[in-house]
């Protein structure tokens, strides 16, 4: 899971561990032995000869080739590019700086739904398993530098609920709507993996009913469950509620559809998300997230929650109605939340531009919405100076002041066009 408190993570690779080649992956079964699933997954994902499983790196690598084994193994179709379980993702940032560079891979699996008339129609499962490498940036423990960041809760726990829902549905009955499993990469270093899939969809997104996102969930023990999401559909908490009674699990609702995990990208599209989630503790992005701490019982309801609400989703009688504006959407270039500066409400897509900044989408009500900009036009000039990257932008803002009228300029279709904002102020958000 991404943290609020540090910089988007970039972990390159250190000293403290032999460095790991594509060809060395560790067998699973001589790193499992005989531990049973859900935590097996666990036990192999966090295993120190993946060396944290950095994005684009060789341990990514090896953890990718581990989760499509395991979908081929549990009669998944490959739902990846070229008929593959795997779909590239460049893993540059125009945000952060600390980005690796590089191309890491989704990895993506399909249950067929049942139903002849519905299996077009999906329900998505995800989970990200990159994570931070030998903690050069992001670590919770900066005097540990170089050693091995497992990261077993964040987010191999995530990967292991999910790849055990994949095998609860598919040992039947199937769902009548399809079901697409997505472990995503990047995630650590700004959502890049599913912000990338979301822009390049493997699956029509037209198709999707719901995005169930599965990250940090290894430590439920005696707590409830927190549930981000709640509000973004109608029948959300009435459903949840029930299903957790029915497995005894006590449930935390927060309504907010956005946060530093995958599901911000999918709501961003106008798919409700529910996010899973079982707190932070001690561990949290240092070198003793292990997978020793991991709450196997409390894993394996979670995985079993994630699995039955799939399941209701996929129900041709089940409705699940969008809520749009459940939360403040994240970085939103000179937005609520600290600093000073004028307020445009603009939401930057971190995917990298010759020139300017992309905008994943404006916030509802914004004086960005206000002039007319939309998700996937390019801002080039704001107030007549050029921006070049997203730290222009901000500058540029910051340079004014709540009810300056200002000229907004983007690539759209590859075209200039011109607009015009009337910047609003933080404090009246």
């Amino acid at each position: 899971m991404r943290s609020k408190l540090v910089p988007w993570s970039l972990l390159a690779l250190g000293v403290w561990a032999p460095v790991l080649s594509a060809q060395e992956c560790p067998d699973p079964a001589t790193v499992i032995r005989a531990l049973p699933s859900p935590l097996s997954h666990v036990r192999y994902l966090a295993d120190d000869a993946l060396q944290g499983r950095l994005g684009g790196s060789p341990g990514e690598r090896c953890a990718g080739d581990y989760i499509a084994a395991q979908f081929k193994a549990l009669g998944l179709k490959p739902a990846g590019e070229g008929g593959g379980y795997f779909q590239a993702v460049p893993l540059a940032s125009i945000a952060n700086s600390h980005a690796p560079g590089g191309t890491g891979r989704n990895v993506l699996g399909m249950l067929e739904g049942s139903d002849p008339a519905r299996r077009g129609q999906v329900v998505i499962v995800g989970a990200h398993y990159d994570h931070l490498g030998l903690g050069e940036i992001g670590s919770t423990a900066p005097d540990q530098k170089g050693a091995v960041h497992n990261g077993a809760d964040d987010n191999a726990s995530g990967v292991a609920a999910m790849l055990q829902a994949a095998r609860l549905l598919a040992e039947g009955p199937r769902p009548a709507r399809s079901v697409l499993f997505l472990a995503f990469t990047g995630e650590e270093s700004g959502l890049l993996g599913s912000a990338y899939f979301t822009k390049h969809p493997t699956v029509p997104l037209a198709a999707a009913r719901a995005m169930i996102n599965l990250d940090m969930v290894g430590r439920l023990g005696s707590q409830p469950l927190v549930v981000y999401g709640a509000d973004t559909a109608r029948e959300w908490r009435q459903l949840l509620e029930r299903l957790g009674a029915e497995l005894g699990i006590e449930l935390g609702f927060i309504g907010d559809g956005y946060g530093p995990s995958d599901q911000t990208s999918f709501y961003l599209v106008d798919i409700p998300v529910v996010h899973f989630f079982t707190n932070t503790h001690a561990q949290y992005h240092g070198p003793a997230d292990d997978w020793q701490l991991i709450d196997s019982a409390g894993l394996g309801r979670i995985a079993l929650l994630s699995a039955k609400l799939a399941r209701e989703i996929a129900d041709p009688a089940v409705q699940v109605t969008l809520v749009r504006g459940a939360g403040q959407k994240p970085g939103a270039v000179g937005g609520p939340g600290g600093g000073y500066g004028a307020y445009l409400g603009s939401v930057p897509d971190f995917s990298p531009v010759p020139r300017g900044v992309l905008l994943g989408g404006v916030s509802a009500g914004s004086p960005a919405e206000q002039a007319g900009l939309r998700r996937g036009d390019v801002i080039v000039r704001l107030g007549g100076a050029e921006i070049a990257d997203l730290q222009a932008m901000t500058n540029v803002l910051r340079q004014h002041k709540p009810g300056d009228t200002v000229e907004v300029v983007v690539l759209r279709g590859g075209a200039e066009q011109k607009f015009t904002a009337v910047l609003g102020s933080r404090s009246n958000r």
